[in-house]
């Protein structure tokens, strides 16, 4: 008699490719004497869960510089090591949990915690080097608004949609040369500063190799502190690279589930695929949609992105959906909604 079992899904063979080559990577940076490390990363969670985010990799050795200053080019981010299947040790409020990092390294996991609203830290270590130590805001219950902001020529202008222009601003740029969207900073730190206790989240399509990078980013141009969500380029078990839109598609849905007495506030651009993604968010969630704020990308960063895409007419939308060339712009569309008020 047959087995009513489905077979179980075959992996695609570059995703199997992928972990050989990390697997003889790591192996030939152990015998150089490499430990791994954790690069932790901010998150967020309620007053009885968080979310924790981080990653395992073993680091090449730095070079010591006779001078203070070095500046810092993104492909050094992806010349790490990541280790697959690590044992992590996570403790949160004296609490120790051993959890296991994925295939590529990536600690994405959610672990009960008793904790009060504000941003708490969460220490984590692996194989007993030293830890690193982390933050996660924790939401109170009595939080009603958040913060759900693109980062790629939202936050930052990146032109990231075309490939060549990708590669040359995350592996070739010096990161002290990226620009901020003018305005952007202070339209976000507004929000966040007129509803106290606001989840802040950067939502990219951004690989965590660059996330050390983003987080200098933000905090050199005096956005404010927010968990990061970002995704790990690559193959899956059945797709040659895994998809940028359902990744931010998922997270919002997930946020959705997570808080259901918050709207968010869901800001991006016309340069990408932020328009689809939350006309269909807000479709499926309007009540956790307070507005939508698309920045209008410039002539010039339009061609570099590869054109803008098609934004639909939301005149009839049932939250309030605004535009503006910048940050200044937004807020006075934001404040004419009322999601904003003067100092």
């Amino acid at each position: 008699m047959k087995s009513s079992r489905p077979a179980p899904a075959k992996v695609l063979w570059l995703a199997r490719l992928e972990r050989r080559f990390h697997a003889w990577r790591e192996h030939r940076a152990r015998r150089r004497g490499l430990r791994p490390s954790v690069e932790a990363f901010p998150g967020y969670g309620s007053q009885t869960w968080v979310r924790v985010l981080g990653r395992v990799m073993i680091a090449p050795r730095q070079r010591k510089r006779s001078h203070t200053y070095v500046g810092v080019r993104g492909w050094r981010s992806f010349v790490a090591v990541p280790v697959g299947f690590a044992q992590v040790r996570v403790e949160i409020d004296g609490a120790v949990h051993e959890v296991s990092a994925d295939r590529g390294g990536v600690i994405d996991t959610v672990l009960p915690a008793t904790l009060s609203p504000g941003w708490r830290s969460v220490t984590m270590s692996v194989e007993d080097q030293p830890p690193t130590t982390t933050r996660v805001l924790v939401i109170g219950e009595e939080v009603r608004f958040g913060v759900v902001s693109d980062v790629d020529d939202t936050v930052m202008v990146t032109a990231l949609p075309r490939p060549l222009l990708a590669a040359w601003n995350s592996f070739v740029v010096n990161e002290h040369a990226r620009q901020p969207v003018p305005g952007m900073a202070v339209l976000l730190e507004r929000l966040v500063q007129q509803h106290p206790g606001a989840p802040m989240v950067y939502l990219s399509t951004g690989a965590w190799n660059v996330a050390p990078t983003l987080a200098r980013f933000l905090r050199r141009h005096l956005f404010p502190a927010g968990a990061m969500l970002l995704t790990d380029w690559g193959p899956t078990h059945d797709r040659w690279f895994r998809s940028g839109r359902s990744h931010k598609a998922e997270n919002l849905t997930r946020l959705a589930a997570e808080f259901p007495g918050i709207t968010w506030l869901l800001v991006g651009d016309d340069g990408q695929h932020d328009d689809e993604i939350y006309t269909a968010f807000t479709a499926a969630h309007p009540d956790n949609v307070a507005a939508v704020a698309i920045r209008r990308l410039t002539p010039t960063e339009a061609v570099l992105a590869g054109g803008r895409t098609v934004v639909d007419d939301h005149s009839a939308a049932a939250v309030p959906w605004v535009s503006g060339d910048d940050g200044a712009e937004l807020m006075d569309r934001l404040a004419e909604q009322g999601l904003l008020h003067g100092d």
